[in-house]
C-alpha cells in the first residue's frame, strides 16, 4: 500500500467545483463564534459539494485569516451568504422548497442513522453555537431535527466535528438514493 500524491487525488478546480452539480444541501450556521469551526465546515462542504452556506448572527464572514486556516481555500469554491438573522434564512430557504432539519438535541429528534432522505428533497441543516446551540425560535421553525447519538460522558460534539458526522452521512444517503 502506498500513500496518494496530490496529484493523484483527481481534485476538482476551484472553477470545476462551482460549474458542478451539488448535493441538494445547505449549511446553515447559526451564531457560530469559532473561526475554526466556519472554516472546518467550509472545507467539509467542499469535500461533499455542499450547494452554499449560509452564515447567520455573530457568524463571521470570509475573509479572515482564522478561518483560511481550517478551510484551505474552501471559502473560494463553496457559495455562501450572510444573512444576520437566522429565522430570515429559514424562511428564504423554506420559500425555496427545502426541508428544515436542525442538528440539535430535542424532544422529538430523529437520530441520524434512522433519519430517511427523500429522493428529489433539498435540505437545509442548522447548526447552533458552540455553548447554546440551535436557537429555540429556529428549532421552532424546522422540519425535523436529527441527533447524533453518543454513549460517553460528554453531551455534545464540537460544531465542526458535529457537520462532518451529519454531512457525511447525508452525503451518502443521497448518493445511494
Amino acid at each position: 500500500m502506498r500513500k496518494l500524491k496530490n496529484s493523484e487525488l483527481s481534485r476538482l478546480s476551484v472553477e470545476e467545483f462551482k460549474k458542478s452539480d451539488k448535493t441538494p444541501i445547505v449549511v446553515v450556521l447559526d451564531n457560530i463564534r469559532s473561526l475554526n469551526n466556519i472554516g472546518s465546515v467550509f472545507r467539509t462542504s467542499d469535500a461533499f459539494l455542499i450547494e452554499k452556506i449560509f452564515l447567520c448572527g455573530i457568524t463571521a464572514k470570509p475573509p479572515h485569516k482564522d478561518m483560511h486556516k481550517t478551510a484551505l481555500g474552501a471559502t473560494d469554491s463553496v457559495n455562501w451568504e450572510y444573512i444576520q438573522d437566522t429565522t430570515d434564512a429559514v424562511n428564504l430557504l423554506r420559500d425555496e422548497g427545502y426541508v428544515i432539519v436542525s442538528i440539535e438535541q430535542t424532544e422529538k429528534a430523529i437520530m441520524l442513522q434512522d433519519f430517511d432522505i427523500e429522493k428529489n428533497k433539498k435540505y437545509a441543516l442548522i447548526l447552533g453555537n458552540e455553548v447554546k446551540g440551535v436557537q429555540q425560535e429556529v428549532i421552532n421553525m424546522c422540519d425535523y431535527s436529527i441527533e447524533i447519538p453518543q454513549i460517553g460522558t460528554k453531551h455534545s460534539f464540537n460544531i465542526s466535528v458535529s457537520a462532518g458526522i451529519v454531512l457525511w452521512e447525508l452525503f451518502r444517503k443521497i448518493q445511494s438514493s
